[in-house]
This record gives structure tokens, C-alpha cells and sequence, in this order.
């Protein structure tokens, strides 16, 4: 890996707080961070960052654009699926 930062977080199967706080460190560098999900995981990514623009309205963290989609998978059984996809934007207001 390099020394890049990277500006999303992936949604799955870890405690809703580990995904906040893990959120929360890459806002303090970066302008915007991407909390992307597909699947079962969506409604925890809403949750991520809900907590993030509610409980740190203070810290000034808004949310931004949110992208909903579609993804094409081959399931285990050879069949193609559709799995719903969300992108939701996190941003740190510039006042």
C-alpha cells in the first residue's frame, strides 16, 4: 500500500462505531470523505453518517452528495444478481 490517504470508508460487518470513528480521522485530514456500502450494509452506512452530522454539529460535518445505485453480481450458484449500492459524501463545512 502506499503512503496515499484514502478518502473512503467501506461499510461492512464491524461495530457501527468503528466506522464512525474511522470516518471521523480521515475528515480531520482530508476536506471530504466517501462512506460507501452495497447490500445489507447500506442502512448501517446511513447510520455512519448520521451520527457524524448529528452528534458533531459542533465539529461543523455536513453531509454532501449521495449517490444510490446498482452493481451486477455473479452469486456463488453461477447466477447474476443486482446488489443496491449508496456513496454517501461527508464534508467539513469551511467557515
Amino acid at each position: 500500500m502506499s503512503n496515499e490517504t484514502r478518502d473512503t470508508v467501506f461499510i461492512g460487518k464491524k461495530p457501527l462505531m468503528a466506522y464512525v470513528t474511522s470516518t471521523l480521522i480521515q475528515l480531520a485530514n482530508l476536506p471530504t470523505v466517501n462512506i460507501k456500502a452495497r447490500g445489507l450494509s447500506i442502512g448501517r452506512a446511513v447510520d455512519v453518517a448520521q451520527i457524524i452530522a448529528r452528534k458533531t454539529e459542533n465539529a461543523g460535518y455536513t453531509i454532501g452528495e449521495i449517490k444510490i445505485g446498482s452493481e451486477s453480481l455473479e452469486s456463488q450458484d453461477g447466477r447474476t444478481r443486482n446488489v443496491s449500492t449508496i456513496e454517501i459524501e461527508v464534508k467539513r463545512n469551511t467557515n
